[in-house]
C-alpha cells in the first residue's frame, strides 16, 4: 500500500478487499512515510484505528476484486489497461459508438457483481458505530448493495447515464434496454465471435464496466442516443480519466476527512491524486 509523507500514526491504509483477519500482513501504519508500499501492521493496529470511532473510509478498485471487478493498476501501481480519456468520448461519435458496444457486453457481468466480505465489514463497522462515512473510488455500488449508507461516490456510479449535451439523466438498465432493442441478435454475435477464439468474455471485463471487442463487431453496433434532444451524447455518470472530479463534491470529501478521527484505506494504491488529495488533507 502507498503512504504519503507526512501523515501522522492514525492514518492508516489497509489494500486487501478481505476481512480485517485476513487482512493483516496488509495494514500499515504510517509515521513518516514515502509513498511506496510497506507492510508493517498488525490486527493489533486495526482494532486501535476503529475502536476510538470517527472512521472515515476510502476505498479503491481493489476493495471490489473479489466480487469479479478488475483493478486498473497492478501491485506496482502501473496500468493494467489503457481506458478510454474523456477528451476521446467527449469529442468522436466513433469513440462514443466503440465504448457502448464494449460496455453493452461487460456492463451485464458488471451489473451481476455482488458484494464481497470487504464491503459486508465495512457495513458492520459503520452500523456498530465505528466507521462514518464512506468515499469510494468506485463506480460499482457495492457499498450500497451490501448496505453502507452515508456513501460519496467520488468518481460517480454506472447506475446512469448523462447526456453531455442537454444535461439530461437516464437509468443504466433502461439505457440497457434501448440498446438491446436497436441492437437485435448482437449478444449472439458476440457469442460466437467470443467461441471462435475460445475466449470467454467475463474474463475481459474492465473496471468501469466495457470489454474488449472486434472492430467488425464495434462497427456493427448502434449507439444510444438521449430521448430529449436526440443526440448520441450519451455518456456513463462517472468520472473519465482526464476528466475532473465536481469542486463540489470534492470539497464536500475534504470536510468528511477533516471531521474524521481516522481515514482507513481499502483498496487503493492512492496513485493518483483524486484520492490521495483526501489523505494529504487528513494529516
Amino acid at each position: 500500500m502507498h503512504q504519503p509523507t507526512g501523515v501522522p500514526a492514525r492514518e492508516t491504509a489497509m489494500t486487501s478487499a478481505t476481512t480485517p483477519t485476513t487482512a493483516t500482513t496488509r495494514l500499515s501504519t504510517s509515521r513518516t512515510l514515502p509513498l511506496e508500499t510497506h507492510d508493517l501492521g498488525t490486527f493489533d493496529d486495526l482494532v486501535d484505528l476503529v475502536s476510538g470511532g470517527g472512521v472515515a473510509v476510502l476505498s479503491g478498485a481493489g476493495l471490489s476484486t473479489e466480487s469479479g471487478i478488475p483493478d486498473y493498476r497492478g501491485p506496482d501501481g502501473t496500468r493494467r489497461v489503457e481506458p478510454m480519456t474523456y477528451g476521446e468520448f467527449a469529442g468522436s461519435s466513433e469513440a462514443r459508438r466503440r465504448y457502448w458496444a464494449r460496455s453493452y457486453i461487460g456492463w451485464q457481468r458488471f451489473n451481476a457483481a455482488a458484494p464481497n466480505e470487504g464491503h459486508r465489514v465495512v457495513t458492520d463497522l459503520q452500523h456498530a458505530g465505528y466507521v462514518g462515512p464512506v468515499i469510494t473510488q468506485n463506480v460499482d455500488g457495492l457499498h450500497q448493495a451490501a448496505g453502507a449508507t452515508d456513501v460519496v461516490e467520488l468518481h460517480g456510479s454506472l447506475e446512469r447515464a448523462v447526456c453531455l449535451t442537454c444535461g439530461e439523466y437516464t437509468s443504466r438498465i433502461g439505457l440497457h434496454e434501448r440498446m438491446t432493442e436497436a441492437n437485435p441478435g448482437f449478444m449472439d454475435r458476440f457469442a460466437e465471435a467470443a467461441a471462435s477464439v475460445g475466449s470467454q468474455w467475463g474474463e475481459q471485463v474492465r473496471p468501469d464496466g466495457d470489454i474488449v471487442l472486434a472492430d467488425a463487431l464495434v462497427e456493427s453496433f448502434h449507439a444510444p442516443r438521449c430521448l430529449v434532444c436526440g443526440n448520441d451524447t450519451v455518456k456513463p455518470d462517472v468520472v473519465f480519466f482526464g476528466e475532473s472530479v465536481p469542486k463540489a463534491l470534492v470539497e464536500r470529501c475534504f470536510r468528511l476527512v477533516e471531521a474524521a478521527g481516522a481515514v482507513l484505506v481499502l483498496g487503493s494504491s492512492l496513485s493518483v491524486m483524486s484520492g490521495y488529495r483526501f489523505v494529504r488533507r487528513a494529516h
